[in-house]
């Protein structure tokens, strides 16, 4: 890739983001017809579950195949990428990129405080990525999945562990903030 290009690819001008309710009410649409169409909500660390089964029953299928949780998906002649939920999670990467590209932000940075070293951030952010992908499928369902889905259908379980998520944000926050400032 040229630096002309590069330049014309990545250094477009910022349009703003979209008004949060009409974001909101698109996104409520979007749900709905999930719903409606497909009898199944939104989320995304189903499919990061079944790509680790896949590449897991790649490298070792009799690994899967004594592993109850990894047999539900990959057990046997199973596609762990048979499932609705895959292309839903690259449907929001596409998407995500998409928006990015023709809003004029995709870009590469790091965002961070002046306190905070690039190396730490990115450091960080895996760590917490990690953390939280994990607490995710303990939960059985991401954010997106637990805050719509489940906040949508209005189940307990998905009211209180998005309580627990703000919760422990706010209470996590006092010791990074210094980070940020």
């Amino acid at each position: 890739m040229t630096t002309q290009t590069r330049k014309t690819i990545f250094n477009r001008p910022e349009k703003p983001y979209v008004h949060p309710y009409i974001g909101g009410i698109v996104l409520g649409v979007v749900l709905f017809l999930a719903f409606f169409l497909t009898g199944n909500g939104l989320g995304s660390s189903g499919a990061t579950s079944r790509i680790d089964a896949l590449i897991v029953d790649s490298i070792s299928p009799s690994h899967v195949d004594n592993n109850p949780y990894l047999l539900k998906m990959a057990g046997g002649d199973k596609n762990p990428l048979d499932d609705w939920i895959v292309p839903v999670f690259f449907g929001a990467l596409f998407g995500g990129f998409s928006s990015g590209f023709f809003n004029g932000r995709l870009k590469f940075m790091t965002t961070k405080g002046p306190n905070i070293s690039n190396r730490t951030r990115w450091l960080m952010s895996f760590l917490g990525g990690v953390i939280f992908l994990y607490g995710a499928r303990m939960a059985r369902g991401c954010t997106s999945g637990q805050a719509l889905s489940g906040g949508a259908t209005l189940s307990a379980g998905s009211w209180v562990v998005m309580f627990a998520i703000f919760g422990g944000a706010y209470g996590l926050a006092y010791f990074v903030r210094k980070l940020w400032n």
